[in-house]
């Protein structure tokens, strides 16, 4: 599953590796959630797979059903590449293996509007949270 995310003037598709400081920021701009009364946030940063947010989806969706608006506002922007274990040195960087999105401590990913009962819901959304590879919270509305 190689399908490259829809950026315009996406010149460099093979990225360098940066130093690991730039994740371990926090996260000012999407910290709360901005559509939903429901979110799962982030408390350790990480990077997300599409197969994750995509078992994440499946599990609040069966849970959840029809009724309910899921939102998605994490966008998977960069590539991780890899050679070959039996390649040399050298001959350039190695073919792009999949693409992640990069997550900061308290960044909203899953916002979720639920017309069901509080405790229902809230009991999807931790099923959905073992399906993230990081420590993650559930913000619940103010009453």
């Amino acid at each position: 599953m190689k399908s490259i995310p829809n950026i315009k003037n996406w010149h460099f598709l093979k990225l360098h590796k940066p130093s690991s400081g730039f994740i371990k920021l926090k996260e000012h701009k999407s910290f709360f959630p901005s559509f939903c009364e429901y979110a799962i946030q982030a408390v350790k940063p990480a990077k997300i797979t599409i197969k994750q947010l995509e078992s994440c989806r499946k599990v609040l969706r069966r849970g959840l059903g029809k009724s309910c608006v899921i939102i998605f506002p994490v966008l998977i922007t960069k590539p991780i590449s890899k050679k070959s274990v039996a390649s040399r040195m050298g001959k350039g960087k190695g073919a792009i293996v999949l693409w992640v999105a990069v997550v900061k401590s308290g960044k909203v990913i899953v916002e979720v509007l639920s017309p069901l009962t509080a405790t229902y819901t809230l009991m999807v959304l931790h099923k959905a949270i073992r399906k993230l590879p990081m420590r993650s919270n559930v913000y619940l509305p103010s009453f």
